[in-house]
């Protein structure tokens, strides 16, 4: 049996890139199903909890207000409570044409959004919206500086494009509040320029600051006179433009501008009545972040930010339905952007510190 698991761990390593080993864990800050027929949701307390459709991250109120499919939802643990934060959606590019797991069509029912599921090893198996894992226990390194890994993977429907991604994701019992998404194919996918990963809903934290290494971009200045009810966008900044902490690795902060209380209230007209979804119910702010380890950059690493003015609605193309973002146009999605390499990996944090002192407890 010792050494069936010797190999078990080895082909493990072979495949992700890293030193692990399957293992039960006497961690009381784990958040996992406590069965395979549970609620798809894993994440580490006082940290970060993500979960997946149609099953809401959130840990009160309605145990399906997971939102729109095709996302992964991702939430903040705090308290005993999981707070709602933000989506991650899967945008491959394939022969230049990108899809968008959130509004690409199921070929199952033909409805918007690609069925995600999940899994403990590479291969898929069928479609089914419980958990069908408790997420696999790891052991990284050795001795004082050894740490838990809690790690799952999630599948996706093929897009019509022909790109059929799977994504790791996985949590460091050291870094709670950071998810670690690992990109990869299935033998039949078709050749993918990007995949990207991308945050969705930062009008709902109101981000308007994206701290890089020459300063800070206020989104209602790279806005500015913007009022429509579409997405507006400028160009990338280069990867070479993200801060870079003293073990070289390279950061981009997402941050609000408003007081907690700011945040906290809303307008009371009738628009706005049927806009609450929209409405921050977090007791704290939050910044957000994207990081690339050192000797993990491609050259063609992009920091990416979209902006809105007002609400999305659903589509819709009448004004009246689109209310406008208290305080002006702030930043919607937030990603990177990087030629697709098999097991490339991206860093996404929720995290209480500010950016300054993330990189200076990050420099030591």
């Amino acid at each position: 049996m010792a050494g069936m698991k010797a190999v078990v761990c080895l082909v493990l390593s072979v495949l992700l890139g890293t030193a692990v080993c399957a293992q039960e864990s006497s961690n009381p800050n784990w958040i996992r199903p406590d069965h395979r027929s549970s609620d798809p949701v894993w994440g580490a307390k006082n940290g970060i909890v993500f979960s997946l459709w149609p099953y809401g991250v959130e840990n009160s109120g309605n145990r399906y207000g997971g939102g729109p499919r095709g996302l992964i939802r991702v939430g903040y643990e705090s308290g005993g409570e999981v707070h709602m934060i933000n989506f991650l959606a899967i945008e491959p590019v394939v022969d230049g044409k990108m899809e968008f797991s959130e509004i690409s069509p199921s070929v199952v029912d033909g409805v918007w959004g690609k069925l995600l599921w999940a899994g403990d090893t590479p291969t898929p198996g069928p479609y089914h919206p419980s958990a069908k894992t408790r997420g696999t226990i790891s052991r990284i390194g050795e001795g004082a500086g050894a740490a838990e890994e809690l790690a799952v993977f999630v599948f996706m429907e093929r897009f019509a494009n022909g790109a059929a991604p799977y994504l790791r994701l996985s949590i460091r019992s050291d870094r709670p509040e950071e998810l670690c998404v690992q990109v990869f194919h299935h033998d039949q996918s078709a050749l993918m320029d990007r995949c990207a990963i991308t945050a969705t809903m930062g009008n709902y934290p109101r981000l308007r600051r994206l701290h890089l290494k020459n300063g800070v971009i206020r989104s209602e200045q790279l806005y500015a006179g913007f009022d429509g009810i579409d997405f507006i966008e400028k160009e990338s900044f280069p990867g070479s433009e993200m801060l870079e902490d003293k073990a070289g690795n390279r950061w981009v902060f997402a941050t609000g501008n408003e007081p907690i209380a700011q945040l906290l209230a809303w307008p009371e007209d009738s628009l706005a009545k049927t806009k609450l979804n929209w409405k921050y119910r977090t007791p704290f702010k939050l910044t957000q972040y994207w990081k690339k380890e050192k000797g993990d950059v491609d050259p063609s690493l992009v920091v990416r930010v979209n902006g809105r003015a007002r609400y999305w609605s659903g589509g819709s193309r009448d004004t009246s339905h689109y209310m406008p973002i208290p305080g002006g146009p702030s930043f919607e999605n937030f990603e990177l952007r990087e030629k697709y390499v098999a097991g490339q990996k991206f860093y996404y944090g929720l995290t209480k510190r500010t950016p300054e002192e993330i990189i200076k407890a990050d420099s030591l």
